[in-house]
């Protein structure tokens, strides 16, 4: 038969396991470090701000005043006529484009109307848009309903220019944006002729006045 272990052995055992115990406890702390590290679902659920890359939605061609005023008209209760004008220069007309405000209540225009002509019979854009002429008061119209604004439009003849570089070709009209807007309208008129080239530009167009 065994002899029974001294109970001082028995308790320095103890205490000797329960040492032991507690360094492993603290090699295995060491070994994680002291701050928390994050799991591969907690940097999934992570929302990052959006980068700015400074573009933005292009504006059809022949527009002008980028931003809408207060009050702006809209372009759906607008109807645009042409009128005459002042005559104009050495191989060009000056008509006068009117635009009536058609709504139950006012509303305001600032700026120079996008202009450009049109044809085929399906609003097909023929050559380059309107030029500004910016050397013309450009102050914020109200229009009433039935009121109406009107912007100078100085025409060129096609006829001045090398049909080779011109290409002629009969207008139905104009597309018209005021200013503002990223829609147009149709101005009828069957008595101009446009320069379907691109580099060939024959309309001016100044700032919309007061009628």
């Amino acid at each position: 038969m065994a002899a029974a272990r001294p109970s001082s052995l028995v308790s320095r055992s103890v205490t000797t396991l329960a040492i032991a115990v507690a360094l492993g406890a603290a090699l295995v702390g060491c070994s994680t470090g002291g701050t928390p590290t994050a799991s591969p679902s907690d940097s999934a659920s992570t929302t990052s701000t959006p980068v700015d890359t400074g573009t933005t939605t292009p504006r059809p061609t022949s527009t002008s005043t980028a931003t809408p005023i207060d009050g702006q008209c809209d372009t759906g209760k607008l109807t645009g006529t042409i009128g005459k004008g002042g005559g104009g220069a050495a191989g060009s007309v000056e008509v006068t484009l009117v635009l009536t405000n058609n709504g139950t209540a006012k509303c305001s225009l600032q700026g120079w109307p996008g202009v450009s002509f049109v044809g085929d019979g399906n609003g097909t854009q023929l050559g380059a848009p309107a030029q500004f002429d910016r050397s013309t008061p450009h102050p914020t119209v109200v229009l009433q309903p039935g009121g109406s604004a009107q912007a100078p439009l100085k025409i060129g003849n096609a006829q001045n220019y090398d049909a080779a570089d011109c290409k002629p070709k009969p207008a139905d009209g104009f597309r018209v944006y005021p200013p503002g807007s990223t829609e147009s309208l149709f101005v009828k008129d069957a008595n101009v002729t446009a320069c379907t080239s691109d580099t060939i530009v024959l309309l001016t167009v100044g700032a919309l006045v007061g009628s």
